[in-house]
């Protein structure tokens, strides 16, 4: 299902029930029922229930926020560094040279075409990858610089070595999701009581407040969507999350 229809679904939902239970609970009234009535404390408790649930929706959107954009710096980087590999290692002798591309291009291949699926389903990187990386390593590494100009480029290359799996591992410490269950549970607790708090006020069934009531719950629900779309960044957050890789090697596209 795409997500947009899932947003949409979701705040339609949270409309129709707030609208409902207004509508029933307005029928089911008792005759000297007065919505004037409500008592100040409860005013008050409402007031403050919705401050202290803004700053926590708050404090959610930002940390998924945060961890989206880590995540796709970690790609990027990633990208970037064996970008970096596959330029640099031009100053050595072909063979060399093609053996080290190859093994770039094996590695990013691999990444885009079957690890990057693993990660979404899985949550983990493979081993294959870990194995592909590794024999990049090797590569560079094991090589032996013949000459002043070969040896000037030696340790640049160690240190994209160093760079791409550092991005490696930070990427694979990224793939699961960024709220905890109980953070969750908050959450989901925390928008029934809120919008719970609406028929505490005892709305009336008046076209302006049932309106208000289900777009004040329509902003909910978009909320907890843009916390759970944001929640696992390489699964649902980013729109091309293999992106870099793709501009950086396009070969790979074919």
């Amino acid at each position: 299902m795409p997500e947009w229809l899932v947003l949409v679904l979701a705040m339609v939902a949270a409309c129709a029930v707030v609208v409902v239970i207004t509508l029933v609970r307005h029928r089911t009234a008792s005759a000297n029922d007065d919505p004037s009535e409500t008592p100040d404390v409860i005013e008050y408790m409402t007031m403050w229930i919705g401050v202290v649930y803004a700053i926590v929706l708050g404090l959610a959107i930002a940390g998924v926020w945060e961890a989206r954009v880590a995540a796709q710096d970690h790609v990027q980087a990633e990208a970037q560094a064996l970008h970096e590999i596959s330029e640099r290692v031009r100053v050595y002798p072909p063979a060399v040279r093609d053996r080290v591309r190859a093994d770039v291009d094996a590695y990013a291949g691999h990444v885009v075409g079957t690890e990057w699926r693993t990660m979404t389903e899985h949550g983990r990187v493979t081993e294959e990858g870990d194995r592909l990386l590794r024999r990049v390593r090797a590569d560079v590494t094991d090589y032996q610089p013949a000459s002043d100009f070969e040896a000037q480029a030696y340790q640049p290359l160690l240190d994209q070595v160093t760079a791409a799996d550092q991005a490696r591992a930070a990427r694979a410490d990224s793939t699961g999701p960024t709220m905890p269950g109980v953070v969750w549970f908050g959450l989901i607790t925390g928008a029934v009581v809120t919008i719970g708090m609406v028929f505490a006020l005892q709305i009336r069934r008046t076209t302006r407040e049932l309106v208000l009531a289900g777009l004040f719950s329509a902003l909910i629900a978009f909320l907890l969507f843009l916390i759970w779309d944001f929640d696992v960044p390489y699964a649902r957050g980013m729109s091309e999350p293999t992106g870099p890789f793709l501009d950086l090697f396009p070969h790979l596209k074919s």
